[in-house]
């Protein structure tokens, strides 16, 4: 699976125009990958309320999503499996023995992102 995220990595960067400005460069996939996603939410929702087969676009967008997500991974030098194992590092942190109310409660206290960095 590692092969085949670094690969797609590094095909999506072929497929992106170059920038000059590294500000607009993060900018445009940030804003690009709200809005894939804001697309595939109203893929959702045509499914389930207005009973309209959006399977195909909502395939579509996901994989949009995936492109945009590979390009931030690119721009910050990140691979797709660092992040994908950092979440599944928090979330078996949170959830030591699966998912349960109590823990996703947390006592209705915030939890700062970077906690363990301090």
């Amino acid at each position: 699976m590692q092969e085949f995220l670094e690969k797609y990595a590094a095909f999506c960067k072929t497929t992106c125009s170059p920038f000059e400005n590294k500000e607009k460069e993060i900018m445009t996939f940030g804003l690009g990958l709200c809005g894939e996603a804001g697309d595939a939410a109203g893929c959702i929702k045509k499914i389930c309320s207005h009973k309209d087969d959006q399977l195909p676009g909502l395939k579509e967008n996901l994989g949009d999503v995936m492109w945009y997500i590979a390009e931030i991974c690119n721009f910050y030098g990140w691979t797709i499996e660092e992040v994908i194992q950092g979440n599944i590092d928090k979330l078996s942190k949170r959830y030591p023995n699966g998912f349960d109310w109590t823990a996703l409660s947390r006592g209705n206290k915030r939890i700062d992102w970077n906690e363990d960095a301090k």
